[in-house]
């Protein structure tokens, strides 16, 4: 199983910009789709974007869409995810996951994600 870890959390003004990386070791990256999440105090986790092994097509909540944006560097197993516009309401645990296969490109659901990393606080003051 493949290792996640992010980074880059943080507190931020409103209006402000974050950048969170995920840091893929373990295995050898494998060609599936890899997906953000987050979970706000007291709030089930949700699903925040997804992006296609080779970055061609990303899919977004409707809550971040217009203002994140999802990349990848394969060469270097990582996955990003650009914060702009920061809410208040975007404060949250971040977390990177490896969708389980290509076949389930489209969802939205945890439990079609196997691996996940430990989360990164970003914490967003009004």
């Amino acid at each position: 199983q493949v290792q996640l870890v992010e980074s880059g959390g943080g507190l931020v003004q409103a209006g402000g910009s974050l950048r969170l990386s995920c840091a893929a070791s373990g295995r050898p990256f494998p060609k599936y789709p890899m997906g953000w999440f987050r979970q706000a105090p007291g709030k089930e986790r949700e699903f925040v974007l997804a992006i296609s092994w080779s970055s061609s097509a990303t899919y977004y909540s409707d809550s971040v869409k217009g203002r994140f944006t999802g990349s990848r560097d394969n060469a270097l197993n990582m996955v990003y995810l650009q914060m702009n516009s920061l809410k208040p309401e975007d404060t949250a645990v971040y977390y990177c996951a490896q969708m389980n296969g290509p076949w389930t490109w489209g969802t939205r659901r945890e439990t079609d994600f196997g691996s996940w990393g430990q989360g990164t606080q970003v914490t967003v003051s009004s």
